[in-house]
C-alpha cells in the first residue's frame, strides 16, 4: 500500500507558481493564509529571487577557478603553482577586505558621488536584519553576490604581470586594490555616484570590473617590465608558449559557464524575461567572439590558434557585460563579433609594443572592456544610453584604474620590491618562491 503525498500548507503558494496557477508577483502580493488552517505565509518571488541571487554568487566564485586554470595553462610549468598560489589569495582576501571596507565604500548611500572612503566597518546590523524591506534578496545576498566581484579585478592583473612578479610585494598590491581602488570606482555608477547622475550605463562591469582590471594590468606590467627573453636586443618578439591548452581550455569554459551568474545575477531577481534574454545575449556574444578571433587569426596569422580562440570567447563575453541587458540578440553577435577581432589585433599590437602580457588580459579585459561599454551607446534599445556618456564613463575607469595601479605598483616596487631576480625567474617561481613543484614527477624545463 502505498503513501498519500501531502502537500504542506506553508508551500501552497510556491506550488501554485510552480504548476503556472498564478504568478509570482501576486503570490508575493498574498498577505495572509486565512482557510489554509492559518499557517504563516511564504514568499515565494522573495524566496526565488534570493535564492538567485546566492545561486548567481556561486557561479561567480567559480569563475576564480576558470582564471586559476587559464592562467597556468597559458604559462610555463615552472610556474604553475605561483599562479594557483595567487589566485587562492586573491579570492580569500577579496572576500574579507570587502567586507571589512568595500561593501560599504562602495554602496555608501547619500555621498558626494566622486569619493567613498571607509564606510562603517563590517556590515550594519540594522539594515541586515531587513529581508524584504531591504530589497528583491537579502543583505546577505547582495553582500555575497558583489564580493564575488570585487576579486576579480585583482585576479586580472595576476595573469599579466606572471611568471616574474614577486609574491609578498604582489599580494600587498591585489589587497589595497581591492580593498579601495576598486570600491570607490564601483561607486561612481554602482553606489549612485556621479557616472550614475549622468545616465552611464554599465550593467554588469565591462568597465567598472573588466576595464578597470585590464588597465590596472596595463600600468602594473609598465612598471615590472617584460619577462626575461621575451623581446630580443634586436627588437625580435620572442614567443613564450605556454605549457597546457588543455587547462587553458576548461578555465575558459569555466568562465562562460561562470558568466551566467555574473550577467544573469546582475539582473538582482529572478524576473524570467529580464534573465532569460541576459542568458541569450550573453551566449551569443561570447559565441560570436570566438568565431570572430578563429578566423581573424587564420587569416593574419596564417594558423589557426587556440590561444587566440579561447581569449575571442572571453574578449566577446567582456563586451556584452555592459549592455547585456539593453541589446538586441542581433546587438549581441555584433558586439561579440567586433570584440574577437579587436581581441586578435590588440594582442598582437601590445605585444609589438614590447609590453608583456602573457596572457592577453589587458586586450581581453582592458580593450574590450572599453569597446563594449561604448556599443552600448550604439546597440542599445534605450534611447538614454548615449555614445558620448559611454566614453566619458569608460575612460574614467581606465585612466583612474592606470593611475592608482601605476602609482601602488611603483610604491611596492621601491619599498618590498616587485619582482623576482633573474635567478629566480630562470628557475621558476614554483621552486623559487614555494619551493614546491606543480608536477613532482616531471622535470622542469627553463624555457
Amino acid at each position: 500500500m502505498c503513501q498519500r503525498w501531502r502537500l504542506p500548507w506553508r508551500l501552497l503558494p510556491a506550488a501554485a507558481v510552480l504548476l503556472g496557477a498564478i504568478s509570482p508577483v501576486h503570490a508575493a502580493e498574498i498577505t495572509s493564509m486565512e482557510g489554509f488552517q492559518g499557517m504563516p505565509l511564504v514568499y515565494p518571488k522573495f524566496m526565488v529571487d534570493n535564492l538567485w541571487i546566492l545561486i548567481a554568487a556561486a557561479l561567480v566564485f567559480v569563475m576564480h577557478l576558470g582564471f586559476a586554470t587559464l592562467e597556468s595553462g597559458l604559462t610555463r610549468q615552472k610556474n604553475t603553482v605561483n599562479i594557483l598560489f595567487k589566485n587562492v589569495f586573491i579570492i580569500c582576501a577579496g572576500i574579507l577586505t570587502y567586507a571589512l571596507t568595500g561593501f560599504n565604500t562602495m554602496y555608501p548611500g547619500d555621498f558626494n558621488g566622486f569619493l567613498a572612503i571607509l564606510g562603517p566597518i563590517g556590515f550594519s546590523e540594522e539594515v541586515a536584519s531587513l529581508t524584504a524591506a531591504y530589497a528583491d534578496y537579502t543583505y546577505w545576498a547582495d553582500f555575497i553576490f558583489q564580493a564575488m566581484f570585487a576579486a576579480t579585478a585583482a585576479t586580472i592583473v595576476s595573469g599579466a604581470v606572471a611568471e616574474r612578479v614577486k609574491l609578498n610585494g604582489f599580494m600587498i598590491y591585489a589587497a589595497v586594490l581591492v580593498a579601495f581602488c576598486y570600491p570607490v570606482a564601483g561607486s561612481w555608477k554602482w553606489g549612485g555616484g556621479w557616472l550614475d547622475a549622468m545616465g552611464f550605463h554599465d550593467f554588469a562591469g565591462s568597465s567598472i570590473v573588466h576595464a578597470f582590471g585590464g588597465f590596472s594590468a596595463l600600468a602594473a606590467v609598465l612598471v615590472l617590465g617584460p619577462r626575461l627573453g621575451k623581446y630580443t636586443p634586436d627588437g625580435r618578439v620572442r614567443p613564450i608558449l605556454g605549457h597546457s591548452m588543455p587547462l587553458a581550455t576548461i578555465g575558459v569554459f569555466l568562465l562562460w559557464l561562470g558568466w551566467f551568474g555574473f550577467n544573469g545575477g546582475s539582473v538582482l531577481s529572478a524576473d524570467p524575461a529580464a534573465v532569460s534574454l541576459v542568458f541569450v545575449t550573453t551566449s551569443l556574444a561570447a559565441a560570436a567572439g570566438g568565431l570572430a578571433s578563429i578566423f581573424t587569426s587564420m587569416a593574419y596569422l596564417k594558423k589557426p590558434d587556440i590561444t587566440m580562440a579561447l581569449n575571442g570567447i572571453l574578449a566577446g563575453l567582456v563586451g556584452i557585460t555592459a549592455g547585456a541587458d539593453t541589446v538586441t540578440w542581433t546587438g549581441a553577435i555584433l558586439i561579440g563579433l567586433i570584440a574577437g577581432v579587436i581581441v586578435v589585433f590588440s594582442i598582437v599590437l601590445i605585444d609589438r609594443l614590447r609590453v608583456d602580457d602573457p596572457v592577453g588580459a589587458i586586450s581581453v579585459h582592458g580593450v574590450c572592456g572599453v569597446w563594449g561599454t561604448v556599443a552600448v551607446g550604439l546597440f542599445s534599445t534605450s534611447p538614454g544610453h548615449t555614445v558620448g556618456v559611454q566614453i566619458a564613463g569608460t575612460l574614467s575607469y581606465a585612466l583612474f584604474a592606470f593611475v592608482v595601479s601605476f602609482v601602488l605598483a611603483t610604491a611596492v616596487k621601491h619599498t618590498l620590491g616587485l619582482r623576482v631576480s633573474a635567478e629566480e625567474e630562470d628557475e621558476g617561481l614554483d621552486l623559487g618562491e614555494h619551493g614546491q613543484p606543480a608536477y613532482a614527477d616531471f622535470q622542469y624545463i627553463a624555457n
